[in-house]
């Protein structure tokens, strides 16, 4: 299946061979009067809108294909695309496809069963309402793109817009990484990607104008339908919801359910701390030993030895009233020695915070003798 097919229903100003020279002359009029006077008197700023004259609008393809002889009807709501000729003979464009949503999308495909359906770069949550399973690609084309494709409505012709859709359903034109810019999925219904082809500021690019308008001509009577949120029926809108894959609720649901029950099962102890008095009484001696064994299992001789060296200086500060708090440890060291009548530097080497850390046990051991020797010496008169 290709993209598009040539309909018996073609109109004049297509049958005839028309240079390519003269289609984008008139384009190039169109803009020029489009941008600078602006026109009459209706005016809008929807993107892709035919009564759009700014960048973004599409005033000038549609003032190009009603010069060319092609009936160009405008309606904004579904209703007035319901009352519109959309027979047999006739195209459907439609814009803005991200305000439809599965109530509008149902009741487009009902209006239009006889005409031609062209979608302007719709999204994940349209093509999904239009029963395409595959989701779209978001892709840039900054290069022109050659159609690549069987239909000699684009033979010959490129497309380049900044951005696009590439939809990797059926057989389609313009071929990219992931997919085409303009689909046929379903007979009568034509996905165009490259939507910015219409804008104002992009027709000229390439062979966008040559593109487009063949793909918008084939018939004498096109009907440019500009969706509106006001046909939207209760919350069918186009949402986040649509854009995620329809196992995505119940997983969640079941991911919440387990966690819920994970919080229950590890935390059903916890609770608020409280402080109670402990069943018996603990003596200091029993928590000094447990940390002698922690040392000794640890084979930190050299924290055990300040600490015995740092209780050491506690008490003999005390037994000369020097104070147990004092910090100044050189005097300490030499009211020590003067009071026990020792050499400076052996009280140092026994209560100084700078002395070798203990090799083994033994010396360890001998560390705290010769400290508790030292603390009778002090107590003598």
């Amino acid at each position: 299946m290709t993209t598009t097919t040539t309909r018996p229903t073609a109109g004049a100003w297509l049958r005839g061979q028309r240079s390519a020279l003269l289609i984008v002359g008139g384009l190039v009029a169109a803009v020029l009067v489009v941008i600078l006077l602006g026109g009459d008197a209706v005016r809008t700023t929807t993107p892709l809108d035919p009564d759009n004259p700014d960048p973004g609008g599409a005033r000038a393809v549609a003032r190009v294909l009603s010069d060319q002889g092609v009936d160009v009807s405008v309606v904004r709501s579904a209703d007035a695309l319901h009352d519109a000729d959309t027979g047999a003979g006739t195209t459907v464009l439609v814009t803005s496809t991200d305000q439809l949503g599965d109530s509008t999308v149902r009741r487009l495909l009902d209006d239009t069963g006889d005409a031609l359906l062209i979608l302007a770069a719709p999204g994940p949550g349209t093509t999904r309402a239009l029963g395409i399973g595959d989701l779209p690609f978001q892709v840039t084309v900054p290069a022109p793109r050659p159609a690549g494709c069987r239909d000699p409505a684009y033979d010959g012709l490129s497309l380049q817009v900044d951005h696009a859709v590439e939809y990797p359903t059926g057989d389609g034109c313009f071929e990219g990484e992931h997919g085409f810019l303009v689909v046929e999925p379903r007979d009568g219904v034509v996905l165009l990607g490259a939507a910015e082809a219409l804008t104002n500021d992009q027709v000229l690019r390439a062979d966008n104008a040559a593109a487009v308008l063949r793909l918008l001509g084939q018939d004498d009577h096109l009907v440019w339908y500009v969706p509106s949120l006001d046909d939207l029926v209760g919350d069918d809108g186009v949402s986040l919801g649509t854009l995620v894959p329809r196992w995505i609720r119940p997983g969640t649901w079941l991911a919440g359910t387990a966690l819920v029950a994970l919080v229950l099962w590890r935390g059903r102890r916890l609770g608020a701390l409280a402080t109670e008095p402990l069943p018996v009484v603990v003596k200091a001696i029993e928590t000094t030993r447990s940390r002698g064994r922690l040392y000794r299992k640890a084979g930190d001789r050299g924290h055990a030895a300040e600490a015995l060296r740092a209780a050491a200086r506690t008490r003999v500060a005390e037994r000369l009233r020097l104070g147990s708090g004092t910090r100044d440890l050189d005097g300490l060291v030499r009211d020590v020695a003067r009071h026990v009548g020792r050499p400076v530097d052996e009280i140092h080497a026994l209560l100084g915070r700078g002395a070798v850390a203990p090799a083994t046990d033994h010396d360890l051991i001998t560390l705290a003798g010769r400290l508790a020797e030292l603390d009778r010496e002090v107590r003598r008169p």
